[in-house]
């Protein structure tokens, strides 16, 4: 049922991607498509509550559908931020923005640590772990298929009571983030999102500005790279845990290996997103696809025991440390390559990242690891050739951000409108 629930999500988040976020973002700003975004976030904690077919996959529905909205507006609400930041301060608007992105995914990231924590200690209290026996750790890695891993106590589902906390502590949590962002959080664009609805658009022009943008070659060049985010996330999230960490160690094992993962993740998202001004984004990509490249060959080889309890971490970390590369960077671009389409090139990066996901997730119950590593790795290299295309042209050709005058916000523009006025009465 999970694999069925997440490929609904992503499924759900592609078609989302190819209409909603502009639509939304126009009419109701960045603020608050963020505030409905998380709030169908919510609702999926809420179904896994008493998780089944009539709860989960309807839940996944409206979580996808408001997965796309929610990040696009969340990175043109960087992108914006970021560019007036620029302008205030006369910076180039792409350091700037890749900064910005640092902090936002050290921010985020960071979840994968506390989130995990809280799994790891509410499932700590079950009391009945115990050994594998070597017969099931031969069947561990990619040596084995990895289709047929044996049910034992280590993969047991958790008391019914600790499940109920776990997700009763998400679902408080979602709310508390959803009421301090509705209260505290500026709403940066809404001038524009006034101007939008006073002077509106036809409704086909915002409905199909996701697809028009595709008659961009740097966007569909981009396609790989937005896919392998997907590729990536899923292979660390399902098959790693599965068929290494819960296959060897056991399933509780499994929120402390991701905690690994978000702590080198979130530092080195900050990290950076600071020193991209300094030395540029291609060799933190180059950088991040060495490091996957290696981890996907060590894996191939690799058979995970017990007695190797370090190497279960260095993995993750390593994996951490490329995410940050992939999520940061990639998503800065976006934003700097198409300055005047933020909304239509965000919710491209969502839909291509997620078909990667459900793609990834499409096969995972009927191919074996070793060829899920295989496409891992021609899924890299194809990205590999088609990034450097778009930032040599970029490099030769750059684009110029959209004018300063476009990023005041709502309280300097009235701001400028009451000057104005002052000054005509005045004369």
């Amino acid at each position: 049922m999970g694999v069925a629930s997440l490929s609904v999500i992503y499924a759900s988040i592609i078609i989302s991607s190819m209409f909603l976020p502009p639509i939304m973002i126009k009419n109701l700003g960045c603020k608050w498509t963020i505030v409905v975004g998380m709030a169908c976030y919510v609702s999926y904690s809420f179904g896994n509550l008493y998780p089944g077919w009539y709860t989960l996959i309807p839940t996944s529905v409206i979580l996808g559908l408001g997965g796309s909205p929610l990040w696009s507006a969340k990175c043109t609400y960087l992108t914006i931020s970021g560019n007036a930041q620029a302008a205030e301060e006369n910076k180039k608007g792409s350091d700037v923005i890749n900064h910005y992105f640092g902090i936002f995914f050290f921010i985020f990231q960071s979840s994968a640590v506390w989130g995990n924590l809280m799994s790891s200690l509410i499932f700590g209290q079950d009391s009945s772990i115990s050994n594998i026996p070597e017969e099931v750790l031969e069947t561990c890695g990619a040596a084995n298929c990895g289709l047929n891993i044996t049910v034992n106590s280590t993969t047991s589902k958790p008391p019914q009571t600790l499940v109920w906390t776990l997700v009763g502590s998400y679902i408080g949590v979602g709310v508390l983030a959803m009421i301090i962002v509705a209260v505290f959080l500026d709403n940066i664009d809404q001038e524009q999102t006034s101007q939008f609805r006073e002077n509106r658009e036809p409704f086909c022009h915002t409905f199909l500005a996701t697809f028009r943008l595709l008659k961009d070659w740097r966007l569909v060049t981009l396609i790989p790279l937005t896919m392998y985010s997907g590729f990536e996330q899923s292979f660390l999230s399902g098959e790693y845990t599965k068929n290494y960490v819960t296959c060897a160690l056991g399933i509780h094992f499994v929120g402390f290996v991701m905690m690994c993962f978000g702590a080198s993740n979130s530092l080195c998202s900050f990290l950076f997103g600071r020193i991209a001004r300094y030395i540029g984004r291609a060799p933190l990509f180059l950088l991040a696809a060495v490091t996957n490249l290696s981890c996907i060959i060590a894996l191939l080889f690799w058979r995970p025991h017990p007695n190797q309890l370090a190497v279960f971490f260095v993995f993750p970390a390593l994996w951490g440390m490329a995410d940050a590369v992939w999520q940061t960077q990639t998503n800065a671009l976006y934003g700097i390559l198409f300055p005047r389409n933020k909304e239509a090139a965000f919710a491209n990066y969502r839909m291509w990242e997620s078909l990667g996901f459900v793609i990834a997730f499409a096969y995972s119950t009927f191919l074996c690891l070793e060829y899920k590593l295989y496409i891992l790795m021609a899924v890299l290299v194809i990205t590999i050739i088609t990034y450097p295309i778009v930032e040599y042209y970029e490099y030769k050709h750059p684009t110029q951000p959209v004018e300063e005058g476009a990023y005041l916000s709502h309280k300097e523009t009235m701001q400028t409108q009451v000057d104005k006025i002052i000054a005509q009465t005045e004369m």
